[in-house]
């Protein structure tokens, strides 16, 4: 790699803290002056009950940002630049950021480049930022700082630079990037991607107890009355760490609360029994006490079996994933590069007859109606698979 991408990690001057109304939108106004902006978030979800943003950072060519959404009451004028098709924000895996946006501030993503997709498409070996950042720029993030609390207050130098090093390098990336993606022709392949992902953000999961109860992993494996025992355990538990704004595996892991709805202890010798630790037991041992000896509440409904789709549809998926599997061994990147699973479905389930129709189909562009189009509707008219080697 050229030199000139390389820096001196320490020689970087440290990013300017956005903390106030007025510092913000001095930042909006020199973002919606630039033509791309490097982008990245950092939440909270290693210690909170509800994950919120606590650190949005930027990077301009000389130029890095932290602001900070717990001092800066009011992030809406940063909706403009995130909506803008002019300004190209750049991220690395850019899924969870641009989820975390929406969820917290109805951010929408006008124009992407995803520094790790086009790492994929480009079938690089490691995709991971750190690994790019070590090989390309020979700089090595302090690891400790992956399983941080970025909630935490007041924000110390070391995390500060972690946090900067994840944006300052993403502009010179897209650069290397962009003329890899050029030379080889996969340019017009990203930029479909990019705009894949800036138009079908998935939709966090919510945290509804009555469905993460069939989720707790050995739950099915338990009779009526330990799962009763489990559900009272459960509802507990969410209330302990909603009171206490922590993750629920943090007040008690869903192993040993299975263990205790099986043994069902009546006393604080019988938690410890059961495996619950004397620190443990002595913040929680009475209200798990309590909950066993709660009134049984009514299970809540399973959730509903989804149906296994026809014969017709589940004989085109598997024909296009086997297509698929063949196209990305030849372009030695992954599947999902070739096309997302969430296409193949929607092929299966509603196939097109024309490369007119495939545009229609999300996920499906001009590149891809080109380049796969014609074995697209050669498979779901249930012709043989072409040979794409």
């Amino acid at each position: 790699m050229s030199n000139r991408h390389r820096k001196n990690p320490d020689l970087i001057p440290p990013p300017q803290l956005v903390e106030t109304t007025a510092a913000l939108q001095r930042l909006v106004a020199r973002l919606m002056q630039e033509p791309r902006v490097a982008v990245d978030t950092e939440s909270n979800s290693l210690y909170a009950y509800h994950e919120r943003v606590c650190l949005i950072q930027f990077s301009l060519p000389g130029s890095d940002y932290l602001v900070d959404p717990l001092a800066v009451e009011d992030l809406s004028p940063l909706a403009p630049f995130f909506a803008s098709t002019a300004i190209e924000k750049v991220i690395h895996a850019a899924d969870y950021d641009l989820i975390v946006l929406q969820r917290d501030y109805h951010f929408t993503c006008g124009r992407l480049f995803d520094t790790m997709w086009a790492a994929r498409v480009l079938g690089w070996s490691q995709v991971g930022l750190g690994h790019i950042l070590e090989n390309h720029f020979d700089v090595h993030p302090n690891k400790k700082f992956q399983r941080y609390d970025w909630g935490r207050r007041p924000l110390e130098p070391q995390p500060i630079s972690y946090a900067c090093m994840d944006t300052h390098y993403l502009l010179p990336l897209r650069e290397i990037q962009t003329a890899e993606l050029r030379e080889k022709g996969r340019w017009e392949e990203a930029q479909e991607i990019f705009a894949y992902l800036c138009q079908h953000v998935a939709h966090p999961t919510l945290s509804d107890p009555d469905v993460t109860f069939w989720r707790i992993k050995g739950v099915h494996t338990l009779n009526a009355g330990e799962q009763k025992a489990l559900y009272r355990l459960h509802l507990w538990r969410e209330r302990t760490a909603e009171r206490l704004d922590r993750p629920v595996v943090k007040v008690i892991n869903n192993h040993r609360l299975l263990d205790l709805a099986c043994v069902q202890p009546r006393n604080r010798q019988e938690l410890r029994d059961a495996g619950m630790t004397s620190l443990q037991i002595r913040r929680f041992g009475e209200g798990v006490l309590r909950a066993l000896r709660a009134k049984s509440r009514p299970l809540p409904p399973p959730p509903a079996e989804s149906k296994r789709p026809p014969e017709a549809v589940m004989s085109r998926y598997h024909s296009l994933r086997a297509w698929r599997k063949d196209m990305a061994y030849c372009r030695g990147v992954d599947s999902d590069v070739i096309l997302p699973n969430a296409t193949l479905w929607e092929l299966s389930r509603h196939p097109p007859e024309t490369l007119d129709e495939l545009l229609q189909v999300p996920g499906i562009g001009p590149w891809r109606q080109a380049h796969y189009g014609p074995d697209l509707l050669a498979l779901l008219q249930g012709l043989p698979r072409p040979v794409v080697c």
